[in-house]
């Protein structure tokens, strides 16, 4: 039962408003991940930045099972399998940002897309979490059953490599330079 697993993946991308933009944005996370992708509407009005209640500002897919397993490890050869322990939260979500896709290994540029920047959202679960989600009988999951960071920092260690911190970095390279 403590065993961590992959929930899904989230791709995010903001645009701000509808249009050519958001069009531009859809067409990448189809491209990414095979899957279509839905837009997300704002709920407040701000004045200054001209959005108003129901407009279109940007787009999400989210891809589950081995999938997103297969994503994930994508998107983190994007980062070079280095991230921030304060990319993760006391929940147990870790996200990130990839400042350009074409970053992501088997993601090719499209001039008709242009440069653009996405965000990962990566849910993690345990065994048991169903009982938050399922219609009857709902119940919270208990304390002792919650995930914690350390627990996604190891799982990310040991299934995918990943490298979190400065200082890991640094020790990461010169382990490297040391073998070579």
């Amino acid at each position: 039962m403590q065993e961590v697993r992959i929930e899904k993946v989230t791709l995010n991308i903001g645009t701000g408003g509808p249009g050519d933009k958001l069009d531009k944005a859809m067409q990448l996370l189809n491209k990414i991940t095979s899957a279509k992708p839905v837009t997300t509407t704002s709920k407040k009005r701000i004045p200054t930045w001209g959005v108003r209640p129901g407009l279109q500002i940007g787009c999400k897919v989210t891809v589950r099972k081995k999938k997103a397993e297969e994503l994930l490890k994508r998107l983190l050869a994007a980062k070079s399998n280095k991230l921030s322990d304060t990319n993760i939260d006391r929940t147990g979500n870790l996200s990130f940002g990839i400042p350009e896709y074409i970053d992501i290994p088997g993601a090719e540029y499209d001039a008709s897309i242009g440069i653009i920047g996405l965000e990962a959202a990566v849910t993690f679960e345990k065994p048991g979490y169903r009982i938050k989600k399922r219609q009857l009988q709902k119940r919270k999951i208990p304390t002792n059953h919650k995930l914690s960071k350390e627990e996604i920092i190891k799982f990310m260690q040991e299934k995918f490599n990943v490298i979190f911190g400065e200082e890991e970095w640094q020790q990461a390279i010169i382990k490297k330079h040391s073998s070579n």
